[in-house]
């Protein structure tokens, strides 16, 4: 069991960690920015420690600052909340190095999952549906490209391989766009993640968002938490969420959970995840994992039951699933 945690990250996100370990008897470190140490977390927690001005590439994004608040602190796990460094790889390699728990997965499969065309390879070989596409990056061959484009079927969707949040996405409806479409997502993907690979898709038209909600302890068991429907958005950002996504039978609910319960296995995830789908015509379509817990988690916790952040603490301090998946019972209907 973990005896003390700091909280990297602010607001509402930070308030529910802190909640979870006070129930746990986990004491609470909060790190604050000069211009958030009023914010209801910071004064509520155990200890609290200033780590710089309100950029937050100045403080909640400078990992130096927070390992040396854990160093100073003496905690023993490091939980990320969602959003700023809760998916960044070296963030969570480097705590594990300093000696802390990093609470979620490991920095290799966060690795695996935040690259868009390793992580559709990975569901490939557990079974989890994908939309058809490109296998892996597409090559430098404009012939090789415009073919694979015509297998697909136009319209299709060029995306990049490091992308997320709605960018780095370009719909192309015919071939003769096509490779100039390719070359400027190739630019933005560079400027915006670093890494100018990219990959297609066919372009599904009329799909609904919805998304597994997982949990996994890295020693051999996982289940899912059922579905939630995050269709109704605005610029590809969820406006709501619901659970259960509405109009879709158990059996094929059931049925695509476990997939990801498979995928899980494999890869040894440990903590929280949820794997995002496109649904259209009573199919999925994988489109990515978040290796971390989100926003949305509590309309997963008021049908299911389930403290999902208290489950992340557990495990991260050692302790199997205290919940295997015929315990899991849905009742009623959440939104946010």
């Amino acid at each position: 069991m973990l005896e003390k945690v700091l909280i990297a990250n602010r607001g509402e996100i930070a308030l529910r960690v802190l909640r979870a370990c006070k129930e746990l008897g986990i004491k609470t470190v909060a790190v604050h920015s000069t211009a958030d140490r009023e914010l209801k977390h910071v004064r509520l927690a155990d200890e609290a420690v200033c780590i710089g001005p309100p950029p937050s590439a100045q403080s909640y994004l400078d990992v130096p600052s927070i390992i040396s608040v854990a160093e100073l602190t003496n905690a023993d796990g490091i939980h990320p909340g969602y959003g700023f460094l809760s998916e960044n790889a070296d963030f969570a390699e480097q705590v594990e190095k300093s000696g802390f728990t990093f609470i979620g997965p490991t920095a290799d499969t966060i690795r695996l999952m935040g690259d868009k065309v390793s992580a559709k390879q990975q569901m490939k070989r557990n079974g989890v549906p994908t939309v058809p596409g490109s296998d892996g990056a597409l090559p430098d061959d404009p012939d090789e490209v415009i073919r694979i484009a015509r297998e697909i079927g136009f319209p299709v969707i060029v995306k990049a391989a490091a992308g997320g949040g709605g960018r780095g996405m370009r719909v192309v409806h015919n071939e003769e766009v096509l490779l100039s479409s390719i070359q400027v997502t190739q630019s933005e993907a560079l400027a915006a993640f670093g890494s100018p690979v990219v990959y297609m898709e066919k372009f599904l038209q009329r799909p609904r968002h919805v998304e597994i909600q997982v949990l996994a302890d890295g020693q051999g068991n996982a289940i899912h938490l059922g579905d939630r429907d995050c269709s109704l958005q605005r610029r590809h950002q969820k406006v709501i969420e619901e659970a259960p996504a509405p109009g879709i039978d158990d059996a094929l609910r059931n049925e695509i959970g476990d997939a990801c319960v498979r995928a899980c296995l494999d890869m040894g995830y440990r903590g929280a995840g949820t794997f995002e789908f496109l649904f259209e015509d009573n199919a999925f379509y994988f489109i990515e994992m978040n290796t971390r817990v989100q926003v949305e988690h509590p309309v997963t916790e008021m049908i299911s039951g389930v403290d999902i952040v208290r489950e992340q603490l557990l495990i991260a301090g050692g302790a199997p699933l205290s919940i295997k998946q015929e315990d899991v019972s849905l009742t009623g209907h959440s939104i946010e």
